[in-house]
C-alpha cells in the first residue's frame, strides 16, 4: 500500500517505460490490404481514403517489391473487377483478376506473406458476397463456389486464403475443396466475428462495390456480444486455422472475449472508417496523427490480437525505422 507501493516508479523514463511494456507491435504483426485495379493505367487515390490509392494491375508487381523493401511482411489483396456478373465467376478461373493479382504479387516478393480475400463482393454485379436468390444470398450455391474460388486461389500462390462473407459452413466448405485439390497446408483465416458495420462505407468506394441493399442477413448485428463468440467457435470446429474479427476499435470486447475462449491465433481489422476517423481528425489538428495510429494498434494487442490488418502499415514501417515520434506520449 502508499507509501510502500509507488507504481509510479516503473513510469519515470522512457527506457523504463520500454523495458516493462506488456505489448509490443511489430511489422510480423501487420497485414496490409491493397486494391488492384485492372483498368486503370495510373494510380488512383480512394477519395474518402487520404493516402490510399488503387493500384493498376500492371503495376502490382512493382508495387509490391518496394512494399517489400520497406518492410511490409504480409499483404492482403482486394481486385476492383470489370469483368462483374451475377455470381462473380472471374474470380473461379485460373485466368481472372484475382488469380492474375495474386500470382503477379507471389512471383515479384515472394519472401511477403499473401492472403487472398475469399469472397465475391467486389466481382458480383450487385455487390453482395455469393449468388443470389430471390433478392437473398443463397448460402449453400454461394459454399459450392467458395470451394471454387479458394482452390483457385491456393493455386495462383496465396499464402492463406480468408473467407470474408459470413455464410453459414464457409470454412467446411473451403477446407473440404482445398484438401481435395491437395492443397492441405493452405491455412484458413475466416473472418468468424464479422459485423454488419458503418465503418466499412469507404472501402465500398475502394473496392467498386456498388451494393443493391444491404448484407444484415448474413453479417453480424453491432448489438450482439455472444452470437459474435458462437460466430467464432463454430468457425473453430469446421477447421479454421486464424480468426478474425471485424471491425476493430468498436469491438474490442468482442476481441478480448474471444481470446478467452479460444487458442487460436487472432486477428482483427483496422477498417476503412477507422482508418478515415483517424486521418480526417489528424487533417483538422484535432489529433496527433502518428501518437495515435501507435495507440489505437497497440489496442488490438492487448486485447488480444496476434495479427492485425490496417491500412496504416506503411507508416507503421517507417516509424518503427525511427522516421517519426516513438515513446508514448500524452497530454492528458
Amino acid at each position: 500500500m502508499f507509501p510502500t507501493t509507488r507504481l509510479r516508479r516503473l513510469r519515470r523514463s522512457p527506457g523504463m517505460r520500454q523495458l516493462l511494456r506488456e505489448n509490443r507491435l511489430t511489422m510480423s504483426d501487420l497485414i496490409y490490404p491493397i486494391f488492384v485495379d485492372e483498368g486503370i493505367d495510373e494510380p488512383q487515390p480512394v477519395p474518402t481514403m487520404p493516402g490510399i490509392s488503387r493500384i493498376p494491375e500492371a503495376q502490382l508487381g512493382a508495387s509490391v517489391k518496394q512494399l517489400a523493401a520497406e518492410g511490409i511482411q504480409a499483404i492482403m489483396l482486394f481486385g476492383v473487377s470489370h469483368s462483374k456478373d451475377e455470381e462473380g465467376r472471374d474470380s473461379l478461373h485460373a485466368e481472372g483478376l484475382m488469380a492474375r493479382m495474386l500470382k503477379r504479387t507471389k512471383d515479384s516478393a515472394p519472401e511477403v506473406t499473401l492472403f487472398a480475400d475469399t469472397c465475391f463482393c467486389e466481382y458480383t454485379s450487385h455487390g453482395h458476397c455469393g449468388v443470389l436468390h430471390d433478392g437473398e444470398v443463397h448460402n449453400d450455391r454461394t459454399l459450392e463456389n467458395l470451394g471454387v474460388q479458394a482452390v483457385v486461389a491456393a493455386e495462383a500462390g496465396a499464402d492463406i486464403v480468408a473467407p470474408s462473407g459470413m455464410m453459414d459452413g464457409m470454412v467446411r466448405a473451403i477446407r473440404g475443396a482445398l484438401d481435395d485439390a491437395g492443397h492441405e497446408m493452405i491455412p484458413i483465416m475466416s473472418y468468424s466475428s464479422k459485423y454488419a458495420s458503418s465503418f466499412y462505407g469507404p472501402f465500398r468506394l475502394a473496392a467498386g462495390t456498388s451494393l443493391n441493399g444491404d448484407r444484415k442477413t448474413y453479417q453480424m448485428d453491432p448489438a450482439n456480444g455472444r452470437e459474435g463468440l458462437r460466430e467464432s467457435l463454430e468457425d473453430v470446429a469446421e477447421g479454421a486455422d486464424i480468426l478474425m474479427v471485424k471491425p476493430g476499435i468498436a469491438y474490442l470486447d468482442i476481441l478480448a472475449r474471444l481470446r478467452d475462449r479460444s487458442l487460436l491465433p487472432l486477428a482483427a481489422y483496422q477498417v476503412s472508417g477507422e482508418y478515415a476517423m483517424i486521418k480526417y481528425a489528424a487533417a483538422a489538428g484535432a489529433l496527433d496523427e502518428d501518437a495515435t495510429i501507435m495507440e489505437s494498434l497497440i489496442a488490438f494487442k492487448r486485447a488480444g490480437a496476434d495479427l492485425v490488418m490496417t491500412y496504416f502499415a506503411p507508416r507503421v514501417a517507417a516509424l518503427l525505422r525511427g522516421e517519426g515520434p516513438r515513446d508514448d506520449g500524452g497530454d492528458g
